[in-house]
């Protein structure tokens, strides 16, 4: 990405990052690939996020339609559960109000950016790892997704959705240090064919 997605609206930042992670689907050519998710092979990185959102959406009254199974097609999956959000952001609704019994009041342009886009452009990562790539993730965006989480990471932490964060360089660049704060090792590599 030539330009940070920071400073775009929640609706064209899930366009960008809806079609880095789709970018990433296309270069899969394994998707019982291991991921470095532990116990998690590639489809289930897209299952992950086509099936955990549309029941959070459910909890604040908004219903996103089904679309094929991921185990069918991961890649059909993906783009109409990415388009079926994609046209909630960019339809009326976004500026409603959405209250949900475990994450607030937000409007729901700004729930779907903080909750699930930013989850998606995470696994974006872990998509391209398992088959052996390093996408190009906007690394403004990733220090600000850290620099967001360092405050409450006790929090992230006890939710069981974050492992122990993985040390790096003092230097290290922005898209490693988010990697190793959500407990990737950003030298993971898929393991070599036997």
């Amino acid at each position: 990405m030539a330009e940070s997605i920071v400073g775009l609206s929640p609706a064209e930042r899930h366009r960008a990052v809806a079609d880095g992670f789709d970018a990433q689907i296309s270069d899969v050519s394994d998707w019982d690939a291991p991921t470095p998710v532990d116990g998690w092979v590639a489809r289930d990185v897209v299952a992950h996020l086509v099936e955990w959102f549309p029941g959070f959406l459910a909890g604040g009254g908004v219903e996103l339609p089904a679309g094929p199974p991921v185990a069918d097609d991961p890649s059909a999956a993906w783009k109409a559960h990415a388009a079926a959000v994609q046209a909630l952001l960019d339809g009326p609704s976004a500026d409603d109000t959405f209250t949900h019994p475990m994450a607030g009041e937000h409007r729901l342009a700004d729930a779907i950016d903080q909750f699930y886009t930013a989850d998606v452009y995470m696994h974006t990562w872990d998509l391209a790892a398992s088959a052996g790539h390093a996408p190009a993730l906007d690394p403004a965006f990733a220090e600000h997704l850290r620099s967001g989480m360092v405050g409450i990471e006790e929090m992230l932490r006890a939710s069981g959705q974050y492992g122990q964060a993985v040390a790096v360089a003092d230097d290290a660049d922005p898209v490693s240090r988010l990697v190793g704060f959500i407990g990737r090792d950003p030298e993971w590599s898929p393991p070599s064919p036997r």
